[in-house]
């Protein structure tokens, strides 16, 4: 993979790609990453990159020459036929997630427009930029840090980045819920002790409550999840409700997902959820919840 970043501020993204998993990947060779400084692309002995609005108001706009001629120096260098992605980074965009992370890293080459001031000019938008992404509902200096942060997210996904790719792939919102908590040594610490079940050795209760981990985290703090897998049908689930430990008929099997069941009750709303027991004939929760 290639990223090149257009900024007029290089020395934010120079130090974050010289550490840890980035930098690894770069001297695999895994990724080759570029930073253009917009100055140089000026054409004024001032190298002034922006200027005021027209129509008035506050705050500076840059300029497009500027991103226009970098953008044109960096194809130049490239093979015709390669598929580009060219990135303005926006509070106006598409509010960036796992999924559009998943997308980014099967791409070959991407190119971060980091815009600062008031904004960039419409015309770099209109003509070159492929895809707006946000990292959400807020407002920074500049699109340096975000850009950071995209490339983190996509270059860790490379295989070879991280020595075990499964470490990527099991992370939270991969697997539609919240990943489950974590424990190294020393066994106990300060009065705090792992959980048992993690020293049994006992590999299916571990993974049973690992899974009971992640369901139990994700209502508790992100059940906009909950609701989202539901909606697209992710999360399958049986009408009615139903009460610890009791029987279930294998009608009720077909609403199944794996081994994990919601019960919604008459007013469509998740009364609690929890976990099918290894004989798969009774119920029993590990935590309820009466209301989102």
């Amino acid at each position: 993979m290639r990223i090149d970043l257009v900024t007029a501020f290089p020395y934010l993204a120079e130090s974050p790609i010289e550490e840890s998993i980035i930098k690894r990947a770069r001297h695999k060779k895994l990724v080759d990453i570029n930073i253009h400084d917009l100055r140089e692309f000026t054409s004024d002995k001032h190298h002034k990159v922006d200027d005021y609005p027209y129509g008035g108001g506050p705050g500076m706009v840059i300029k497009p020459e500027p991103f226009f001629r970098c953008v044109d120096h960096i194809f130049k260098s490239l093979d015709s036929e390669c598929n580009s992605k060219i990135i303005y980074l926006s509070p106006q965009g598409r509010v960036f997630n796992q999924q559009i992370a998943n997308e980014l890293a099967k791409e070959s080459h991407l190119v971060f427009l980091c815009g600062h001031y008031k904004g960039i000019d419409e015309r770099i938008i209109e003509a070159l930029v492929t895809d707006e992404i946000s990292l959400g509902d807020y407002v920074l200096t500049g699109g340096e840090l975000p850009a950071l942060v995209i490339m983190d997210a996509i270059i860790r996904l490379i295989p070879g980045a991280i020595s075990d790719i499964e470490s990527a792939t099991t992370d939270s919102f991969q697997q539609e819920y919240l990943d489950c908590p974590y424990y190294t040594r020393p066994e106990e610490y300060r009065g705090m002790k792992v959980p048992e079940v993690l020293l049994s050795g006992h590999h299916e209760n571990i993974q049973k409550w690992r899974k009971e981990q992640s369901l139990d985290r994700t209502m508790a703090r992100r059940k906009d999840l909950i609701k989202e897998n539901i909606k697209e049908g992710k999360l399958r689930y049986i009408s009615g409700s139903i009460l610890t430990g009791t029987s279930i008929t294998a009608e009720g099997y077909l609403g199944f997902y794996d081994t994990q069941i919601t019960v919604i009750p008459e007013g469509d709303e998740p009364e609690f959820m929890g976990w099918l027991s290894p004989g798969l004939d009774k119920f029993s929760m590990s935590r309820t919840f009466l209301s989102w």
